[in-house]
């Protein structure tokens, strides 16, 4: 059985026990976290749209950074060398069941 799920703006193909790397969610590590914009789901028959009424139900592993990503400017000539990254912040969540 697995689900697309709507998880802060981007799909995600969810199935049960899975662990994956989300866009920041707001919680602890431990909080117990629901998600029901539930886009797809195949339990044997599929279901699309209003007619998937699952949730998903995962839990908070932890917060995470991602890789540091360079954004580099540069004017010949002139002098100008401008030089800027950030790194974005994850929340890895652990699927627990989808019911």
């Amino acid at each position: 059985m697995f689900a697309i799920v709507k998880i802060a703006g981007q799909q995600f193909r969810v199935e049960k026990d899975q662990t994956l790397y989300v866009p920041h969610v707001s919680g602890n590590a431990g909080d117990k976290i629901e998600f029901s914009d539930v886009l797809l789901a195949d339990n044997g028959s599929l279901s699309i749209g209003s007619a998937v009424s699952l949730k998903v139900q995962a839990e908070i592993l932890d917060h995470v950074k991602g890789d540091k990503v360079i954004a580099y400017k540069q004017k010949r000539r002139k002098g100008f060398r401008k030089k800027l990254g950030h790194r974005t912040h994850y929340t890895r969540i652990k699927v627990n069941d989808i019911v």
